[in-house]
């Protein structure tokens, strides 16, 4: 999941698209959500007025655990969809996410002079991240009005990947895609997004996990849900929806991330789900994590426990967090299996001179249109590479790029995912991708 440049036009905004992007219910603690509202657009000397539509709620009772999204009187996305999030906000003043106050120790942090001058100065970033999560909330919306059981997994990708193109304006490495579209099924928990040739259709028994990111100067947003349509699943889709607003909750500066994990791991295994006439424990996968976020690099070094573990490093003012948990009434614990659709360039991968002259044509290829952030093997279909194995296994050997299989508990068990990104901003902790759904 990454890449390397600076983004074209910032964009313009009102806390008006996604509306108070609320928590449904609050699992989240005492969350304080502040919207930053302008002036409706054409007042304040902005670059003109932003056409607006009056849109309804959207239902989304056909997912479990998923709330809907709230009616909008002045929405600045159209009911089709296709207005890029650039042309909603032409000041670049995006929506705020969820904003929640530091307390304890840092409660200072809210009302500080000099900590509102440091987010000031790194305000240029901020709307960066603001831009692509907003347009991750209005993908994510568009999708949960046409996924249903019966498309094929890889029309449910290519409508999302296509739509998220749409709204960001994708322009190169500059912004677009953050990774591939993960929708790993079942008993997989990660890493899965289909090849061409596979066609696994989406049924009304699956729990399939929507894991998607969108980048803006290499800034990447990276959230995910649960997509699961049968009432038994609701438990463990709330074990993870739980365990996620848990982690944020216990996340900010100074928090260390044994407690995190510890926190995560007690919310999550509070749940218990029946399946076929048995009670089954519900658990967070040990092995998977959280992860810090960096400039096009998508894992940039630090990890975040979703279990209690003797970690004694703690998170840091400044630092963007992917909070992401999984809970599993299998093993809770993955291994790496199936035929592997993601790979990634390797980040600090020294220059190796190649001997193949299809591997240094590919590795170009990837350098151009993906630099480092991960890519799918559809991907370089698309762009042309289409007879790549033998030369992406090449670079892959010359620990050039790395490969991500699919990462799977027990055969038959089923694993469920929430992820949200937050920003430890300097006087506070915002939840940049939440939305009315979760």
């Amino acid at each position: 999941k990454r890449a390397a440049a600076a983004p074209a036009e910032p964009a313009a905004a009102e806390g008006d698209d996604d509306g108070d992007e609320g928590d449904d219910g609050g699992e989240g603690g005492p969350a304080k959500k502040k919207k930053k509202k302008k002036k409706a657009a054409g007042g304040g000397g902005g670059k003109g007025a932003v056409k607006t539509f009056k849109l309804p709620e959207q239902d989304n009772s056909v997912f479990r655990r998923i709330a809907n999204w709230g009616a909008l009187e002045a929405s600045r996305q159209s009911p089709e969809s296709n207005v890029p999030v650039g042309e909603q906000y032409p000041d670049g003043d995006f929506p705020l996410g969820e904003v929640q106050e530091y307390v304890n120790g840092h409660a200072y942090r809210t009302t500080s002079a000099e900590k509102r001058e440091l987010e000031r100065l790194h305000n240029y970033d901020y709307e960066k991240i603001r831009r692509a999560a907003e347009c991750h909330r209005q993908v994510r919306k568009y999708a949960q009005s046409y996924i249903r059981p019966g498309l094929t997994m890889t029309e449910i990708c290519q409508r999302l990947e296509r739509k998220t193109h749409e709204l960001i304006s994708a322009n190169g490495l500059e912004c677009g895609w953050g990774f591939p579209t993960g929708c790993s099924l079942n008993w997989v928990a990660a890493h899965y997004t289909p090849n061409y040739g596979d066609n696994t259709v989406l049924t009304q028994n699956d729990v399939c996990k929507l894991d998607f990111g969108v980048q803006v100067g290499g800034r990447i947003v990276d959230c995910a849900f649960t997509i699961a349509f049968d009432e038994k699943y609701d438990n463990i889709v709330q074990a993870s929806k739980d365990g996620t607003n848990t982690g944020i909750r216990e996340a900010g500066i100074d928090a260390r991330f044994s407690d995190i994990g510890a926190a995560i791991q007690e919310a999550i295994e509070s749940y218990e789900i029946e399946l076929g006439g048995k009670t089954l424990p519900i658990k967070p996968v040990r092995n998977l994590n959280g992860h810090s976020i960096g400039p096009y690099q998508i894992h940039a070094g630090k990890s975040v426990p979703i279990v209690k573990n003797s970690e004694s490093t703690f998170m840091e003012e400044g630092e963007l967090y992917a909070i992401e948990t999984f809970a599993s009434c299998g093993k809770g614990y993955v291994v790496e299996d199936l035929e592997c659709s993601h790979y990634m360039k390797i980040f600090d991968a020294p220059h190796i001179p190649l001997r193949v002259k299809s591997s240094k044509a590919l590795l170009h290829a990837i350098e151009q249109n993906f630099g480092t952030l991960a890519f799918c093997r559809r991907w370089l279909d698309d762009i042309g590479q289409t007879r790549h194995l033998m030369a992406l296994k090449n670079l892959v050997d010359n620990d050039l790029v790395q490969p991500y299989p699919p990462l799977c508990d027990q055969r038959g068990s089923y694993v469920t995912q929430m992820e949200h990104t937050i920003l430890l901003r300097p006087t506070c902790k915002e939840v940049v991708s939440r939305g009315d759904d979760f």
